[in-house]
Parts: C-alpha cells; structure tokens; sequence
C-alpha cells in the first residue's frame, strides 16, 4: 500500500483515534460524507478504506469490553459457588 497524503477526509495513521468514543465518533463522520454522495469517488474510497479500519477498531474495542465483563462475571460466579 502506498503511503497517500494527509486530506481532511483521510489522517494518517499516526492520527487514529486513541479511544473507542474518539473512533465512533469519527466513523459517523466518514459515514455521514459517504452517504451524501458529494465526494469524488476517489476520495469515497479512501473514505470507505478509513471506515473499515475504524468499524474493526471500534469492534476490537467492544469485544475487549465484552471479555473483560465475562471474566468478571465468571470469576464472581465461581467463586460464589466455591462459598
């Protein structure tokens, strides 16, 4: 993949969202430009290419969440039964 230049539509990479809400957030935003049909298509794919990214970062960070909650769950639940 070739490294493109910094667009108002496409930070670079460094520029990544560093938490879960920072990434919904701009996934919305990537969404809201492509559903409005007023960019070119080049830069609907580049816009597409980041909403990806961001849809897998976001679910990363959910499923993180989720696993996190069931070890609790768990370790609470074996230890009311070891009681």
């Amino acid at each position: 993949m070739t490294d493109q230049p910094q667009t108002p539509d496409r930070p670079q990479a460094a520029e990544r969202p560093q938490t879960y809400e920072a990434a919904r957030q701009r996934l919305i935003e990537v969404v809201q430009k492509l559903e409005s049909g007023s960019v070119p298509l080049s830069s609907a794919m580049d816009l597409w290419h980041e909403g990806e990214s961001l849809a897998r970062q976001c679910q990363q960070w959910l499923d993180g969440a989720r696993a996190s909650i069931d070890d609790t769950l768990h370790g609470e639940s074996t230890e009311s039964s070891a009681d």
